[in-house]
């Protein structure tokens, strides 16, 4: 089989139809070029071109080779740059996982911008609640994490995308929904729908510690792990539920929101990755998200 050097030759005769300027042009000497083409057409066994002590011409065959070697060539530079683009984290597939609730608001931003910056960066999505992002990212399931808990620093790296205060979801014509501000005595006298302990161990900690730092006992009568699930239960009437600022975008029927009078509190979002990742796209697409949510 020819090399590709012997067809890069070929293709600058051809295009020079003189022997002499083509080894000008390629920076070495006519004789190992001339040597070059008859290796060429003893490999594809025709002569490609024809030659005289006046003029080289290409041979109807080397007509159509010239055309074929085209294409030949810059599909092989072409493959070098596809390679070099995934090498440098330019271009590739990225597998993320991501939590319900960061899909409302932040995972449409963040795609957004990294597909403007990172065109050739393919996304495979898959929603999963933090806990099952965790242990996706120790398996290789996954690239990236979109979810509630922060990097560890041993075996995980991150950063914080967003920072969110919580909201009151009230039934429309509950008595706290005529109100601007709740407190969390107000609170603790309904029944309450929370995050599940297990699936949303985050929010259910964050939520639970408010009431125990004041020194209140909640009644929580659902524990359910997604945030639109927690807001068709309030819908309904079955209580009210303290959920993070996105939940507004859901627009639920027959539910409002107001701002709890509580301690300044914040659940965090966090981008999250594998120090130890073997796919380059993960670190060019963690600059672009760092550069973004540079202070």
């Amino acid at each position: 089989m020819f090399e590709l050097k012997q067809l890069q030759y070929f293709l600058v005769v051809a295009d020079e139809l003189h022997f002499g300027r083509a080894a000008r042009r390629l920076h070495i000497t006519q004789s190992p070029l001339s040597r070059q083409i008859q290796l060429l057409e003893h490999t594809l066994g025709f002569q490609l071109f024809t030659r005289t002590n006046r003029s080289v011409q290409l041979t109807p065959a080397g007509h159509a080779f010239r055309t074929e070697a085209r294409h030949l060539f810059a599909m092989a530079e072409n493959s070098v740059s596809v390679a070099r683009r995934h090498s440098q984290g330019q271009a590739g597939v990225l597998k993320m996982g991501f939590t319900a609730g960061s899909s409302y608001r932040h995972l449409p931003r963040l795609l957004s911008r990294a597909s403007a910056a990172l065109k050739d960066v393919e996304f495979i999505l898959e929603e999963m609640v933090t806990v099952q992002q965790i242990e996706a990212l120790k398996s290789g399931q996954i690239d990236l994490g979109l979810g509630r808990q922060p990097p560890n620093h041993q075996q995980t790296d991150g950063v914080c995308i967003a920072r969110e205060p919580l909201r009151l979801a009230v039934p429309g014509g509950h008595r706290l929904a005529r109100k601007r501000t709740v407190r969390l005595e107000d609170i603790q006298a309904e029944p309450i729908i929370t995050f599940s302990p297990k699936d949303g161990f985050y929010f259910y900690a964050l939520i639970d510690s408010l009431f125990r730092r004041s020194n209140l006992s909640p009644v929580y009568v659902q524990h359910v792990s997604q945030i639109h699930s927690i807001l068709a239960l309030v819908s309904a009437g079955l209580g009210v539920a303290l959920v993070p600022e996105t939940a507004e975008a859901l627009h639920f029927e027959n539910v409002r929101f107001r701002k709890p009078d509580i301690p300044e509190v914040h659940a965090d979002l966090y981008l999250i990755w594998q120090k130890n990742s073997g796919n380059p796209a993960v670190r060019t697409f963690a600059e672009v998200v760092r550069k973004r949510n540079a202070p």
